[in-house]
Formats: structure tokens, C-alpha cells, sequence
């Protein structure tokens, strides 16, 4: 709605949904921007520093005046926005980033990304990823 204007057809939405699956995973070298942060930093901050970093690595999308290159951006930074919020949440804690997982809706990617550690399989609840 907030991109297109109205509500998508289900094939529309299946799309969208498709294209910020696949479209989650951040460059690797970003994991680096975190360390420039110190561990106690407010996660917001940190985020945010991250964030603005994107367009180092996505040249293809910042020219703010051609439409096409908004809905890239804009799909992006929808597809990203959960990974780079869990890393810095990860970060701020002290424990590893958790990749996301393609075949994870949404919601419940972002709770795998914030939760799961390497050492033990994360169950999500579904009740929660619903929830979100």
C-alpha cells in the first residue's frame, strides 16, 4: 500500500514478498561498519550508522530522481532493514550475526536473526512471528 499506492493483487504481493526474501542478506564486508561502534552503543545509533552506509554498496540506486531506482532502493532497505536491526541488536549484546534464512516468512526471519546462537537450533514461535 505505502509503495504502490493501493493494495496489491495476491500475485503482487507474492512478488513483493519473493523480492524481500531474496533481498535480505547484506554485504558481507557490512558486518565490519559494526565495530566502529562501541558494544554499548544505543542499537538505534548504530543502525542508523549502518544504514546510511548502504549506498556505498549499492551504486545502482541513488539517483533519488528516477522512479525505478526508488522502488529498488525502497526494496532494499525493506528487505534489509530487519537483518541490519538484528545485527545491531547481536552487536549490542555481544553475540554472533545470525544469517537470514530464504525460506523464512518476514517476521519469523527476524526473530531467528535476533534470537538463534550457532551453538543451538532456534524454534520460533508462531505465535510470536504472527504476532509481529
Amino acid at each position: 500500500l505505502l509503495l504502490y499506492g493501493e493494495l496489491p493483487t495476491k500475485a503482487q504481493k507474492d512478488d513483493f514478498d519473493y523480492r524481500v526474501t531474496r533481498h535480505t542478506m547484506v554485504h558481507e564486508q557490512m558486518s565490519r561498519f559494526f565495530t566502529g561502534f562501541r558494544r554499548d552503543a544505543h542499537p538505534m545509533a548504530v543502525m542508523c550508522g549502518v544504514v546510511g552506509a548502504l549506498s556505498a554498496f549499492y551504486h545502482d540506486s541513488t539517483d533519488i530522481s528516477d522512479p525505478y531506482q526508488r522502488m529498488v532502493a525502497s526494496m532494499r532497505l525493506i528487505a534489509k532493514m530487519p537483518t541490519i536491526a538484528a545485527m545491531a541488536y547481536k552487536y549490542h549484546i555481544g553475540q554472533p550475526f545470525i544469517y537470514p534464512k530464504n525460506e523464512l516468512n518476514f517476521a519469523a526471519n527476524f526473530l531467528h536473526m535476533c534470537f538463534a546462537v550457532p551453538c543451538e537450533e532456534y524454534k520460533i514461535n508462531p505465535v510470536l512471528a504472527r504476532a509481529m
